[in-house]
């Protein structure tokens, strides 16, 4: 069943936004390769990557309904950091913001009445959980060590074997 104008536009906008994730990952892991830490870096390429493969369901679900996916305009990532710890605040500032836009597109679904986006949606409810709680975990951690060198070196060389 094909989805109405309203939410063809909403899963489109979820589309710019995975992509638009997916940049600031990629802007993230840059920072940090000039910062030496590149596991770190790496685990941020990771994470760029996954952002993508988000957006390629979405575009597949809604070209297997009989949509027309389109990205919207990506902006530049607008990243600025002194630290590691600050890379990894803005990656959960914007995996909030993901999780909040998917939240309002399951509730949007539902006003709909689109029983048929449920699974793929309520997928990304659950993995969203898990990534917010993943990069809090590494927040807590890097504040744990703090400017501690050897710590932070430890923590960089986890992160690069994900």
């Amino acid at each position: 069943m094909r989805l109405n104008d309203t939410l063809e536009k909403a899963f489109n906008d979820q589309i710019t936004m995975e992509l638009t994730a997916s940049a600031v990952y990629r802007q993230l892991a840059i920072e940090l390769d000039q910062m030496d830490l590149t596991g770190m870096a790496a685990w941020m390429r990771a994470q760029a990557e996954e952002e993508i493969e988000h957006a390629e369901k979405f575009i597949e679900h809604l070209d297997s309904r009989d949509n027309r996916a389109q990205i919207g305009t990506v902006e530049k990532p607008e990243v600025k950091i002194s630290a590691a710890i600050d890379a990894f605040r803005l990656a959960l500032e914007h995996e909030q913001k993901v999780s909040a836009s998917i939240r309002a597109l399951r509730k949007l679904a539902d006003d709909e009445g689109d029983v048929d986006s449920r699974p793929l949606l309520d997928e990304f409810l659950v993995e969203q959980i898990e990534e917010e709680d993943t990069v809090r975990t590494i927040i807590g951690r890097l504040t744990i060590v703090g400017d501690e060198g050897s710590g932070l070196l430890r923590i960089d060389d986890q992160l690069g074997h994900r």
